[in-house]
C-alpha cells in the first residue's frame, strides 16, 4: 500500500506540473501575452515547490525521470521502485497532455520543448541546466540544516532555468515534461534531446556529489 501512496504521488506530481506548466505555454500562445514568457517560468517555479510541498513526504516528489535516475545513482531509490517511479512519471505527463489536447484541440505543439536555439546548443544547455538543478536537489534535500528549505530552493532554480531557457531550448530539465507533449502532439524530432540530454546532465551531477559533495551533514 505504501508503494501504491508512492506511485501515485508520482503520477499525480509530474501530471499537475505538465498540466499546469504546458498549459501555461498553450494559454500565451492562443492568447497572446496573457501569461508572458516570466509568467510561464513561474507557474513551472510554483508547480514544481508546491508539489514537493505536498508530496515530498510519500515519495520524494521527485517528478522527473532524470531526478529518479540521479537518486538511484545515489543509492536514495531501489532498482525496482526507480522504474515503477519511471513508468508513473511518464503516465502523468502523457495524461496531462492528453487532457491539454481536449482542451485546447487546435493547438499544434501542446507546449511541447523544440531546439530553437539549433540542436547542439540545444542540448548543452539541457545537459547543463539538468545537471545544477540536480545538484540544487542532492544539497538541500541530503542535508538536514537545510532540507527544509528544499522545495522552495529546486521551485526556484526551476523557475530560473524555465526564464532563461525557455526561449533556447523550452527548458525541460525533465524527460517526463517533454515525452507527454512530443507524443500527443506528434513533435518527436527533437525528444532525443530531451531524454538523453536531461539524463547525462543529472547523471553526471549525482556521479559529482557521490564522489566529492555528500560529506556534509545528511
Amino acid at each position: 500500500m505504501e508503494n501504491v501512496k508512492k506511485l501515485f504521488a508520482e503520477f499525480s506530481g509530474t501530471f499537475v506540473l505538465v498540466l499546469l506548466g504546458t498549459g501555461a505555454i498553450i494559454v500565451n500562445e492562443e492568447y497572446p501575452e496573457s501569461v508572458t514568457h516570466l509568467g510561464v517560468s513561474l507557474t513551472f517555479g510554483v508547480a514544481v515547490t508546491a508539489m514537493i510541498l505536498l508530496f515530498g513526504h510519500v515519495s520524494g516528489a521527485h517528478i522527473n525521470p532524470a531526478v529518479t535516475l540521479g537518486f538511484w545513482i545515489t543509492k536514495h531509490v531501489k532498482k525496482t521502485m526507480a522504474t515503477a517511479y519511471l513508468i508513473a512519471q511518464i503516465f502523468g505527463a502523457l495524461s496531462a497532455s492528453i487532457l491539454l489536447s481536449v482542451i485546447f484541440p487546435s493547438n499544434q505543439e501542446l507546449g511541447a520543448t523544440l531546439p530553437k536555439a539549433g540542436i547542439w546548443q540545444s542540448a548543452l544547455i539541457e545537459f547543463v541546466m539538468t545537471f545544477m538543478l540536480m545538484l540544487v536537489i542532492l544539497l538541500f534535500s541530503q542535508n538536514s540544516r537545510v532540507k527544509k528549505f528544499t522545495a522552495w530552493a529546486v521551485g526556484a532554480t526551476v523557475g530560473l532555468e524555465a526564464y532563461f531557457g525557455g526561449p533556447f531550448t523550452g527548458a525541460s530539465m525533465n524527460p517526463a515534461r517533454s515525452i507527454g507533449p512530443a507524443l500527443i502532439s506528434g513533435e518527436i524530432e527533437a525528444i532525443w534531446i530531451y531524454i538523453f540530454c536531461t539524463t547525462a546532465g543529472a547523471v553526471l551531477a549525482s556521479v559529482v556529489w557521490t564522489q566529492n559533495l555528500n560529506k556534509s551533514d545528511s
